[in-house]
């Protein structure tokens, strides 16, 4: 029973200051953010993507070493060391004065991202195998440390900067973080037990070995939608609200939180469901609502004029009549569609496509026509609101299904690695970390070259296919394979 309540001890600090740690690493979607908007640093949409997913790089590419030292020493010293080192650049951020400064000093605040590769395998030996899925998805709940930074840093900017007053107090934000950064790691060395897996003293290339499987960077890429599409999303959500509805970043981090919030706490069931329903089962279900709500998502807010169905002369003859809503040739009739002029109130909520068609007139009185002449162009108008309520359940929709999907994916790991977590987890935490890098450049690149903010999610809606076609193959494979040897 003590050693229960140890466990248990042990998991809550884990869970805490791994929120702690998230919330640290997700501080540049809110604070870029304000920096450009409000003019303090003059960095193009690029930029932006850059400076936004450089820490997830460092947390990112140090995740499998801080995995391997987990497994070797044990968590204690390794997390709380972790947090006092991250601490001093995230201190120095607040002294930035250029972009390759500020691009520095997050590369070193980026190594809060590896306290999950840490905090995953030191959860992971105080647990048995049945009861992994349910106590590392408790842990993974400290992705809702992203709702932190989205709810409560704008509104602590506005503050420190007296809604705008005296921007150059934006410089406090990172001290305060760093301060909440040094206590967490005094308190967690202090009231944690540290304990090593019974594999801990292994050389490296047999900790490393496990690596050569395919199965581990299927999972990897797994996790580079889920995790890496979650953590470049609770940064690319803010720009994207305020660019795109015209969001003040307040009113923008209080809606990207309505997507990180729930992410990251449903985190806890994704781990019971995968327990119960097996990690696979769950992963499809994921896979498919992420794939049909990326492709909801696809179409921007538009106004689009398209040619229609018009109108030709049935038989040759002289014009003798021309009305909004008829053309005579001779003795014959042709109706026409009238232009009929809409109007779409600003405060009107529009749901689906509105489609207005109408037909214009090519021809005069007194002109002569032949046969299969047209005689009135078709034009079709196409309106699409993108309301942004409907963007936003598609994003808790989505937000839903990574957080369930994160806990999903680690679910594989002790059941093909039990005694590999901290390597395996480091690698896959890897992969899906840089997903976290990658995509918001990605964004940035393609928003920039293509001028659509919605190619957000015609990006994600190609991952998620290929993650579906990689695990039913696999699956096949699989079954195939028990088929010859049964």
């Amino acid at each position: 029973m003590p050693e229960k309540r140890t466990a248990y001890r042990v998991l809550a600090l884990n869970t805490i200051a791994f929120t702690v740690c998230f919330a640290a690493w997700m501080l540049n979607g809110v604070l870029v953010t304000f920096l450009v908007d409000n003019r303090i640093f003059d960095w193009n949409a690029a930029q932006m993507g850059m400076l936004i997913g450089i820490p997830v790089l460092t947390g990112s590419l140090m995740r499998l070493p801080l995995g391997v030292l987990t497994d070797k020493y044990g968590g204690r010293p390794v997390y709380a060391l972790l947090m006092l080192l991250s601490a001093v650049p995230m201190f120095m951020l607040g002294q930035a004065n250029s972009y390759n400064e500020y691009m520095i000093y997050s590369l070193g605040f980026g190594m809060t991202g590896t306290s999950f590769a840490v905090g995953i395998a030191f959860s992971s030996v105080w647990f048995s195998k049945e009861r992994q899925g349910t106590a590392l998805g408790i842990f993974g709940a400290g992705n809702a440390g992203a709702a932190l930074t989205t709810l409560g840093a704008p509104s602590l900017l506005r503050w420190l900067t007296n809604n705008g007053e005296n921007l150059e107090n934006w410089r406090k934000l990172p001290a305060y973080y760093a301060v909440a950064l040094v206590v967490m790691a005094v308190f967690f060395y202090l009231f944690t037990t540290n304990r090593k897996p019974e594999n801990g003293q292994r050389s490296l290339v047999q900790m490393l070995a496990p690596l050569k499987q395919v199965r581990v960077w299927r999972f990897g890429l797994y996790y580079f939608l889920v995790f890496g599409g979650f953590v470049a999303l609770a940064q690319w959500l803010v720009p994207y609200y305020v660019n795109v509805y015209a969001m003040t970043i307040v009113t923008a981090g209080l809606l990207t939180s309505i997507f990180s919030l729930p992410s990251g706490v449903i985190r806890a069931l994704g781990g019971v469901l995968s327990d119960k329903f097996g990690a696979r089962a769950v992963m499809y279900w994921v896979f498919g609502f992420i794939a049909v709500c990326s492709f909801l998502l696809f179409f921007p807010k538009m106004s689009i004029e398209s040619p229609g169905s018009g109108v030709m002369a049935r038989r040759s003859g002289t014009v003798t009549s021309v009305t909004a809503n008829e053309i005579q040739v001779d003795d014959t009739t042709y109706s026409l569609i009238p232009k009929v002029d809409v109007e779409y109130g600003a405060d009107e909520v529009i749901l689906l496509p509105r489609i207005n068609t109408w037909q214009d007139a090519n021809v005069e009185v007194g002109d002569q026509v032949a046969k299969k002449e047209l005689l009135a162009s078709g034009v079709t108008h196409i309106y699409f609101q993108a309301n942004v309520w409907v963007f936003t359940f598609f994003v808790f929709i989505i937000g839903i299904a990574m957080g369930i999907g994160k806990a999903g994916v680690y679910k594989f790991i002790p059941e093909y690695f039990p005694t590999e977590v901290g390597v395996v987890g480091g690698i896959v935490g890897v992969v899906g970390g840089l997903g976290g890098f990658v995509s918001p450049i990605i964004f940035g690149s393609l928003l920039k070259s293509i001028g659509l903010w919605t190619t957000t999610w015609i990006f994600f809606f190609f991952i998620t296919m290929l993650c579906l076609i990689w695990m039913g193959l696999s699956v096949r494979k699989n079954a195939k394979k028990r088929e010859v040897e049964a």
